[in-house]
């Protein structure tokens, strides 16, 4: 008995014993395995920080990134709003990138901004510029941002050119030592008739309104510039695209070939194209233009001057009311009625700001007729439109949203976001929702939203229009009332002199302290320094010299006749800003 119990008593204990080691061994592969997780997790923490490291850029003794640049639409100007330009939103994102301050100067002429870029008065320069050979053999580029295809432009009522070898024989004009003077130069290859003149210290703006007013036939100048400019000029179009597409990226001293600062704007920029940040300022700042066309923007350009005035200041004293831009509220009204107070609709809606019964009744006008009454309502229901969307909405993309639902309804636009988010885009952003909006038209899509059916390509061609609008009042009430800023020139200097001592030869400290002791010698003077040139400085320097502007021979032309031109383009301009003109597009050439 007591054996058997014996027995008993060693098994229990063998199988006690047998647990504790099945305890052990599972125990010892779960330490095993979440020592590897560990380690794996590790190793990946370890080469996410090296690789953030990496795209980190390198320390610099300067706390500014200086950039040179020219002022236009498409580049940078200053507006009531602050600094704006699609080259300026670039360089505002990579000086924040590089956690720097961003520091600029402009310069009307692409001669002075090359020549003060290769004496390393800035880190690089950024007006689209494309590399050129000419160029690569002094400079050192970024990689691409954008593309633009290179067109010949026309006055309307002059022959159109439709090839290369119809521009012989004529008064063809471009931007001196820009990259169509030298499209015209490899031209000349196999069309050696083929003459031209090259104007300084004029931006395209310039260019076209010669055009526009017959003082040449023709100018080379690229598609982006062209579609932002085009509202200015209602007898300019395009004649033929020529030549290959042209690629801008930043300029760099060679000596900053591979350095810090080139890999840095090299890894900005790729990194702004994968995650489309670029794709979504390209729409910001050209999208508006592309759905515009040319028969629209000849007749608002006209009408800026024959109907704006009888209710510009009603509607700057009403967009005041509701903290507005006034340009915005006049940009509606346009296209809402063409400026026509007495403007009806087949479906009802009435006078300047199109309001329908119930919206006129919600917003308290009582005669849709009374301009000022219909103005006062469409800013209202704007404004109340614009409180009622989302916070996530932030601005500028917040009031083309609320214009949509001006259009559209709030109904159907919050239709479109609901479409914008199950397709995994933004439903916050205009890039993506102005894509979801057209497919309220389809059965497929309309048929599981709340509010059903909608022609949705209304409401993004007309956000699309009125931003084209605005964005040509803007720049029009720009150049109409442009000064040069002495203050912002002294600051500028200020801001060098504060830095000189920083500036040594470093990896990214391109800017001596030579050259900024010796200003004269460094290009800092006021004429290429304040926001455009002080042209009547320039003119009374030249005064009393014979200004003929003859026909250059681009194989014999001489710096005294690009000195001739360039006096000749101020004095006109000069003359001319005293002058009351026919069309608005004059007025703004002529204020630059």
């Amino acid at each position: 008995m007591l054996k058997h119990q014996g027995h008993k008593i060693i098994r229990r204990r063998l199988s006690s014993l047998r647990r504790v080691r099945a305890a052990i061994l599972l125990f010892g592969v779960s330490f095993t395995l979440m020592a590897t997780v560990a380690t794996i997790e590790y190793s990946s923490l370890l080469a996410a920080r090296q690789a953030k490291e990496q795209m980190r850029p390198a320390p610099t003794p300067s706390n500014y990134l200086h950039v040179i640049t020219r002022i236009s639409p498409n580049t940078y100007f200053e507006s009531d709003e602050g600094p704006s330009g699609f080259e300026y939103a670039l360089l505002d994102r990579f000086a924040k990138y590089l956690g720097k301050e961003l520091s600029i100067t402009t310069t009307d002429s692409l001669a002075d901004l090359f020549n003060r870029l290769e004496r390393r008065e800035a880190h690089l320069a950024s007006a689209g510029l494309t590399a050129t050979p000419a160029r690569l053999d002094r400079f050192t580029f970024s990689v691409p941002y954008l593309e633009s295809q290179p067109v010949v432009v026309y006055r309307v009522g002059n022959k159109k050119p439709r090839r290369p070898a119809d521009l012989i024989d004529s008064e063809i004009v471009v931007v001196a030592d820009s990259s169509h003077s030298a499209m015209l130069e490899n031209m000349r290859k196999t069309h050696p008739e083929i003459q031209w003149r090259e104007l300084n210290n004029v931006d395209y703006i310039d260019v076209l309104g010669r055009i526009e007013d017959g003082e040449f036939d023709y100018t080379l100048l690229d598609s982006t510039e062209f579609m932002l400019h085009r509202g200015f000029f209602p007898r300019v179009k395009k004649a033929f695209s020529i030549g290959e597409k042209a690629s801008f990226a930043w300029a760099m001293p060679k000596s900053l070939e591979q350095s810090d600062l080139h890999r840095a704007a090299n890894r900005f920029l790729e990194q702004i194209k994968s995650d489309g940040t670029l794709a979504k300022l390209e729409e910001q700042y050209y999208g508006q233009a592309v759905h515009i066309n040319q028969v629209a923007a000849n007749e608002f350009a006209k009408n800026i001057d024959a109907k704006l005035p009888l209710y510009r200041d009603n509607i700057k004293s009403i967009a005041n009311e509701f903290d507005m831009d006034w340009r915005l509220l006049a940009a509606i009204s346009y296209q809402e009625s063409g400026w026509n107070p007495l403007a009806k609709s087949r479906t009802g809606v009435r006078g300047l700001m199109m309001l329908t019964l119930p919206t006129a009744k919600e917003v308290g006008v009582t005669d849709r007729l009374d301009p000022v009454q219909s103005l006062r309502g469409g800013a209202k229901y704007l404004t109340n439109l614009k409180r009622r969307l989302p916070k996530s909405i932030v601005e500028p993309d917040r009031s083309w949203f609320a214009l949509a639902a001006y259009n559209v309804g709030m109904g159907h636009l919050e239709d479109a976001r609901v479409i914008t988010q199950k397709s995994g885009g933004d439903p916050s952003s205009w890039f993506d929702v102005k894509r979801s909006l057209p497919l309220l038209t389809q059965k497929k899509w309309h048929k599981t939203t709340r509010y059903g059916y909608a022609r949705g390509y209304e409401p993004v061609q007309y956000v699309q229009h009125i931003r084209h609008y605005h964005n040509v009042l803007v720049w029009s009430e720009i150049a109409r009332n442009w000064q040069p800023n002495e203050d912002s020139t002294n600051a500028f200097v200020r801001d060098f002199e504060f830095e000189q001592q920083e500036f040594k030869k470093t990896d990214m400290g391109v800017i001596s302290a030579n050259e900024v002791n010796g200003s004269t010698d460094a290009g800092l003077d006021s004429n290429s320094i304040s926001i455009t040139p002080n042209l009547k400085s320039a003119v009374e320097a030249k005064d009393g010299q014979k200004n003929n502007q003859p026909v250059k021979d681009k194989d014999s032309k001489e710096q005294a006749n690009k000195e001739a031109i360039q006096i000749n383009s101020a004095k006109t301009t000069l003359a001319n800003s005293k002058e009351s003109v026919a069309s608005p597009a004059s007025k703004a050439i002529q204020s630059l």
